[in-house]
């Protein structure tokens, strides 16, 4: 639906020096960004602490084999899920809400953004506080002050928009590298690439968990890329953009505290930034530059999807926005909320897969053509998207070798297509007649009403 010129964007966007963030229009051709800037995006958001920790617990888990295993399925299903959804997100320059609104319907994506957005602020709480607590354990200081100090910087970083994004890619990825492949070096060099290949883990956990481990790490953030995507120039851009975080960025990342776990036989060791704290000196120094760096960079990304995501809905700029979310995420942080971090993961992996395998469906399979978002609420998504976190919980509960992420991909996708096929078309009259394709809109004609 077409909105008013005058409500086209916030009043105060643009007018800052920082750049138009498009908060609630889609990116003109004219704005969209090259494939290293948009690439380095993606790079930086999971080549992290936190994903060589999660890796190092899958393969104390699973062993060395059947982990890496695992990490490599979770990363190429969340390839195929990110830039599936990004194909449609870059052809129109479509942030998140604008892209739900062709699937839920206009008002149905106020309350699917809304809560998307909200999902997104918990990542960006549980970085702050594993800054906070990474610091107070090093150098025994005081955890709460360090995570408010955090907080703080990594929301005066997101403010400055997607520019930003880049920015840090350039400076936390070598970084990360430099450290993580330093720290595997020193961890096989003492105890031989032997006890890596045979470390057989404990099996606490099952391979099906693991794979969802690897997607919930991400399929937030995932569903939501669109607010990355629309910046690339064309669809091989986009994938590209988006392979460069999926698989290889977040395989890279697990495989590092994969590796040292498997060394050392404990996961312990996952987090690198402790075994160069403690060698002292420029070690030290270094080391912290490298955890404010890593952690701030995943804390931007999160950040910015949520603000984008709210930024839309209030009509308030980015930046605004930013900030203060930036002030309620570090709040969850230093309440002590963010340690419920396996529960978190289960539950985004039984709740937002299916949200995004329904777009997939819907936008790429059943509505080619679309040409612009329909008013109200389509419930048969809804329906979809019910029907698909409901056989994920099942999963959960009763199959609990599977992988309720995929599980619940696949459910929700299915019901959305049969649903679909099962009842009168309520867009037809929106389609070129007999069937034939119609054209592509410019771009600001799928600006929504508010």
């Amino acid at each position: 639906m077409r909105s008013k010129p005058s409500e086209s964007v916030p009043p105060d966007a643009g007018h800052r020096g920082m750049g138009e963030e498009y908060e609630t229009t889609p990116v003109p051709p004219s704005a969209r960004r090259g494939l290293v800037a948009n690439a380095l995006v993606w790079m930086g958001f999971p080549m992290i602490l936190t994903c060589a920790v999660v890796g190092g617990a899958i393969v104390s888990s699973l062993g060395f084999a059947q982990g890496v295993a695992a990490i490599l399925v979770g990363n190429i299903t969340l390839f195929l899920y990110t830039g599936l959804i990004g194909i449609v997100s870059t052809r129109r320059g479509l942030n998140f809400r604008l892209q739900s609104a062709l699937t839920f319907g206009t008002k149905g994506s106020t309350g699917i953004t809304g809560a998307m957005a909200t999902i997104v602020v918990g990542w960006f709480a549980v970085q702050v506080a594993l800054t906070g607590v990474s610091m107070g354990e090093a150098f025994g200081i005081s955890v709460l002050v360090m995570s408010i100090i955090a907080g703080l910087i990594y929301t005066g970083i997101t403010m400055l928009g997607i520019r930003a994004l880049t920015l840090i890619g350039y400076l936390s990825i070598p970084l990360f590298l430099l450290f993580g492949i330093w720290a595997v070096i020193d961890a096989v060099s003492v105890h031989g690439w032997g006890s890596v290949t045979s470390f057989s883990g404990d099996h606490a956990l099952t391979f099906g968990f693991a794979v969802t481990m690897v997607i919930a790490l991400f399929v937030d953030g995932g569903t939501m890329t669109g607010d990355f995507n629309r910046w690339a120039k064309n669809t091989p851009q986009s994938l590209i953009s988006t392979a460069a975080a999926f698989p290889f960025a977040n395989s890279v990342s697990m495989l590092i505290g994969g590796i040292i776990t498997a060394a050392v036989g404990s996961a312990d060791r996952a987090n690198f930034f402790h075994a160069f704290t403690e060698r002292g000196g420029l070690f030290t120094v270094l080391a912290i530059l490298l955890l404010f760096m890593n952690l701030g960079s995943v804390c931007a990304h999160n950040l910015y999807l949520s603000a984008v995501g709210w930024a839309s809905l209030s009509r308030r700029s980015m930046r605004v926005t930013a900030a203060i979310i930036g002030i309620v995420g570090i709040g969850i942080a230093v309440s002590g909320a963010w340690s419920y971090f396996e529960q978190w993961l289960s539950l985004l992996g039984i709740l937002v897969p299916p949200l995004g395998a329904v777009m997939i469906v819907d936008q790429l399979m059943l509505r080619r053509w679309r040409v612009s978002a329909p008013a109200g609420y389509r419930l048969h998504a809804f329906v979809s998207w019910g029907i698909g976190c409901a056989v994920s919980a099942l999963a959960e509960a009763f199959a609990p070798a599977l992988s309720t992420a995929v599980v619940g991909m696949v459910a929700g996708g299915l019901a959305h297509y049969l649903i679909s096929k099962t009842i009168a078309d309520p867009d037809a009259a929106q389609r070129a007649p007999g069937g034939s394709r119609t054209i592509d809109p410019e771009p600001d004609s799928l600006a929504l009403e508010t």
